[in-house]
């Protein structure tokens, strides 16, 4: 389980940078190179790689070879593995706030002042 852990903490870290999260979404349309991640933001193409390097540490984002370049991949597994670990503790809390509504709905039930002004 740690390890799990470990790895969700590289994803949640990656994701919390609003660049690395634009880049993300840019690769979710295809592969694109440094230079064209690079162009819609006010940076340089070597701070871009360096969000990469965080993004690739993380297993979110690969490189492929094509000729001279080098385009860059989203690896989409590991959003899955995120987004999966979201559901699962969206799911609990959703029971325990469905119990919790449960619950303060029959103390309103069982108070025979409820309702009545003060």
């Amino acid at each position: 389980m740690a390890v799990l852990e470990d790895e969700l903490t590289l994803v949640f870290s990656a994701l919390a940078d609003p660049t690395r999260r634009a880049i993300v979404e840019r690769l979710a349309r295809g592969e694109a190179t440094v230079g064209e991640l690079a162009e819609p933001f006010a940076m340089t193409q070597q701070a871009i790689s360096k969000h990469l390097k965080v993004l690739e540490r993380a297993r979110l984002v690969s490189r492929t070879r094509s000729g001279q370049s080098r385009p860059c991949v989203l690896e989409t597994a590991r959003l899955e593995e995120a987004a999966g670990w979201i559901d699962r503790h969206r799911q609990v809390w959703a029971g325990r706030h469905d119990r919790l509504e449960a619950h303060l709905a029959a103390l309103r039930a069982d108070d025979p002042d409820e309702g009545k002004a003060k």
